[in-house]
């Protein structure tokens, strides 16, 4: 219970609560409650912890179905008792709250990815916006502070459960502590190279805002509407001329390339502004399957090049396994083709631009937004739907991971969503224009152009992937080596007994 407990305190250092500093208490007290127990044992008040946080962190998941958000959080749950039967073993081992911590990391990292395509919310540093912790993330990336956190609260753990290790433990916190907060004094200072016009549209979806399809040729129109508006205010001189405009996902939910409606009111559009247009549309591939793209709409030259959603929603966007689950269990027939993943790396050009592009939850995946910023992506955009959210705390965890995302990469940051939350955010995190949910909106911001790269976006892409061989190779060392000498079995030998020594003669 007290696991569970603890498991519920965590998710309030996200949105809706967003209490930052109860994050580093809540994984001591996880660690408190699992390294005195046998592997065999401590994997249950792992997997408490796992449920009261993950059931609480993904309450929206229900508004997609209920059966969804107890299955998803169910899934994530299970992380953290592997984790918790893997501590009371690496407790074992010397300095083995950096270890903890390192074994964190590695299951953050291994329920981004896994099963399918893994669910990377939740992880800690996406709760380090607007706190001293947050300039760490240009330094050594979000799964760098993430280590960071994860070891201030286990050497926290280790001060509580005391012991002869108490002045290593303290030193540990000191290290992590500083190595967390000395950014502040020193934040990652950007090179910029020039600046742009960006013009971000939110057309809104008509009705509850939930239903994005039902309603999809209006959710068009409206962001054509929005974006020839925007062309009367630029030719009347009340606006700036953009270099390019930012449409969010979904705005067309039918091919533009075989839908002749769609197809003119996005060249309407662009012909109106005279500029490109980034547009988000579902594209055919063949009878079965379909992709979510960002599309670059040339006014003259018309589509060019494109961007595909590399991480697609198991059961969301396609059905793992369709064979087995079908198309008619529960409320899987709404998804009859299933999407596929893009492999894209390089950044689109738009303009003269090179734009890092993300859709939806590509943002919270480190693969996608890594390779095209290191390929010299200036400028970062997220477009989302989150439709189906919207009535949620989801919108404003993605757009608080958004934020993560332009202090960690160095660069300005601009999302357009459908209905909320539409944003313009600076490299330090900071967001210099929104919209209100649920409203049509245009905003249009000067960003600056930065092709540096930050020492995080190196260091969190080889933190991610050192942290999971290294427990492995650290557990390995604790059952089969260490293990054998300081276990039980392995007892001090007996002292020989004295003996009396003989009387010498003289």
């Amino acid at each position: 219970m007290l696991a569970a407990v603890a498991g519920v305190v965590l998710s309030l250092a996200y949105p809706p609560v967003g209490f930052f500093w109860v994050l580093p208490l809540a994984v001591a007290a996880y660690v408190v409650l699992v390294a005195p127990l046998p592997a065999g044992r401590a994997w249950v008040p792992g997997l408490a912890f796992g449920i009261g946080f993950c059931y609480v962190l993904m309450w929206w998941m229900r508004a997609v179905d209920p059966y969804a958000w107890l299955a998803l959080s169910g899934l994530e749950a299970l992380f953290y008792g592997l984790l918790g039967a893997a501590v009371p073993v690496l407790r074992r081992l010397p300095l083995w709250p950096l270890w903890v911590a390192a074994a964190w990391t590695a299951m953050e990292v291994l329920r981004s990815g896994w099963p399918f395509s893994g669910m990377p919310w939740g992880r800690l540093a996406f709760a380090v916006v607007d706190t001293p912790v947050a300039p760490a993330l240009a330094y050594v990336g979000a799964t760098g502070v993430s280590l960071l956190l994860a070891m201030t609260g286990a050497t926290i753990a280790a001060l509580v459960m005391g012991g002869a290790r108490r002045p290593v433990a303290a030193g540990a916190l000191v290290v992590a502590a500083t190595a967390l907060l000395a950014p502040a004094l020193h934040p990652w200072q950007p090179s910029p190279e020039g600046s742009v016009r960006v013009a971000v549209v939110q057309g809104d979806v008509p009705g509850d805002g939930t239903d994005v399809l039902a309603v999809y040729r209006q959710v068009t129109d409206n962001q054509l509407r929005a974006t020839v508006g925007l062309a009367d205010e630029v030719a009347d001189g009340h606006r700036a001329q953009p270099d390019f405009v930012l449409w969010p996902e979904n705005s067309t939910a039918v091919d533009p390339f075989n839908d002749a409606q769609t197809h003119d009111a996005i060249t309407t559009a662009a012909s109106a502004i005279g500029v490109p247009i980034l547009v988000g549309a579902m594209v055919d591939a063949g009878p079965d399957h379909v992709m979510n793209q960002g599309i670059v709409w040339d006014p003259l030259l018309g589509a060019g090049e494109r961007y595909t959603k590399r991480h697609p929603v198991p059961f969301g966007e396609y059905i793992p396994w369709r064979n087995v689950f079908g198309d008619s269990f529960g409320k899987l027939d709404m998804i009859p083709r299933d999407m596929l993943s893009g492999t894209r790396r390089e950044p689109l050009r738009i303009g003269g631009t090179l734009v890092a592009d993300a859709i939806c939850f590509d943002v919270a995946y480190d693969d996608g937004l890594y390779d095209q910023v290191t390929h010299g992506a200036q400028l970062v955009v997220v477009q989302t739907s989150n439709a189906m959210f919207i009535h949620t705390a989801q919108i404003e965890q993605q757009f608080e991971i958004s934020r993560v995302r332009a202090i960690e990469l160095g660069r300005s940051l601009a999302v357009a969503s459908v209905n909320g939350r539409t944003g313009v955010i600076a490299a330090d995190g900071e967001v210099v224009a929104a919209a209100s949910p649920r409203t049509t909106a245009v905003l249009d911001a000067e960003v600056r152009l930065d092709s540096s790269v930050t020492p995080g976006t190196y260091a969190g892409h080889w933190v991610g992937r050192l942290a999971g061989p290294l427990t492995v190779l650290l557990l390995l060392v604790s059952l089969l080596g260490y293990g054998r000498r300081r276990g039980p079995e392995a007892r001090e030998p007996a002292p020989l007994p004295q003996r009396t020594p003989e009387l010498t003669r003289h």
